[in-house]
């Protein structure tokens, strides 16, 4: 099952390439640009799902699933940024993709800003959805790996709602059929190991290693807009306008009612924010 209900008026197609020893899950949709979005740490490409249609109608869309996430090859060790940047370099490559615009959540955020500084003539433009890798805040890291690792060891309707709602400023946000999908995910084989892998980011000396550094942010070229949200659980709007701040060519938006996922929650609010910073002249 996957939450094609968002998608039932737009042309798109899922599909599996090779990247490395990852067979990756992308979903294509629309032409133009490329703009790739990134999903969270547990997440899928589903996450992204309400924002397919608008975005699509100009850039060529490109979701996928990362390393040890969602339907992509399950992990059986930690995965720290650098193999995400990989990940990506390979699937850009693998897809034919000299530039393309990024767009990342949490995680997602996180490796686009790594990848941007390593590789600025592989980027055009940035958008850093409440994203992670500038903070280590004990009691949040220790909520997303508590979370996040009871959804996978016991992938129940009630353990994916209680994941799930903590992203959303709004509870309700969290549709059966969003829970339906990622409840399918956490019940693979093999899953659970993969997430006690992927949640090595959230241990405070593996997670300080791969922090964003000031001189990562220094050194993104790309025109960036850094979003965030009234009600995000991973920290105060503060963190993204200091980020925005400490990006050469950064800019700050803000979107009201809306949690860690506001693509999600106020997907309007969210698109006109992206399709108006990607078309403006660099």
């Amino acid at each position: 099952m996957t939450l094609w209900t968002d998608l039932a008026t737009t042309a798109f197609r899922v599909h599996t390439v090779q990247v490395g020893a990852w067979s990756t899950r992308v979903l294509e949709a629309g032409t133009g640009d490329p703009l790739v979005l990134m999903h969270g740490t547990g997440g899928h490409l589903e996450a992204y799902a309400r924002n397919v249609p608008a975005l699509a109608e100009r850039f060529r869309v490109i979701a996928y699933d990362f390393p040890g996430h969602g339907r992509t090859t399950l992990t059986t060790r930690d995965l720290e940024i650098a193999d995400y940047t990989t990940h990506l370099l390979g699937l850009l490559d693998t897809l034919g993709i000299d530039r393309a615009h990024l767009g990342g959540e949490s995680l997602g955020g996180w490796v686009a800003v790594k990848f941007a500084a390593a590789h600025p003539e592989r980027v055009d433009r940035l958008v850093l959805n409440t994203p992670g890798g500038t903070m280590a805040i004990p009691e949040v890291m220790e909520r997303i790996r508590s979370l996040s690792q009871a959804a996978a060891d016991d992938p129940s309707p009630e353990r994916i709602q209680a994941r799930l709602a903590w992203l959303m400023a709004d509870p309700t946000s969290v549709t059966e059929e969003l829970v339906a999908i990622r409840q399918a995910i956490y019940a693979q084989p093999g899953f659970a190991t993969s997430m006690r892998h992927l949640l090595c980011l959230q241990d405070p000396e593996i997670r300080q290693r791969n922090l964003v550094t000031a001189e990562e942010l220094g050194a993104v070229e790309a025109p960036t807009v850094v979003i965030w949200t009234s009600d995000d659980p991973s920290g105060p709007a503060a963190a993204g306008i200091d980020i925005a701040g400490r990006i050469p060519r950064g800019t700050f938006a803000m979107i009201d009612k809306a949690g860690h996922w506001p693509q999600w929650e106020q997907p309007e609010a969210f698109d006109a924010i992206v399709l108006d910073h990607l078309s403006v002249p660099a």
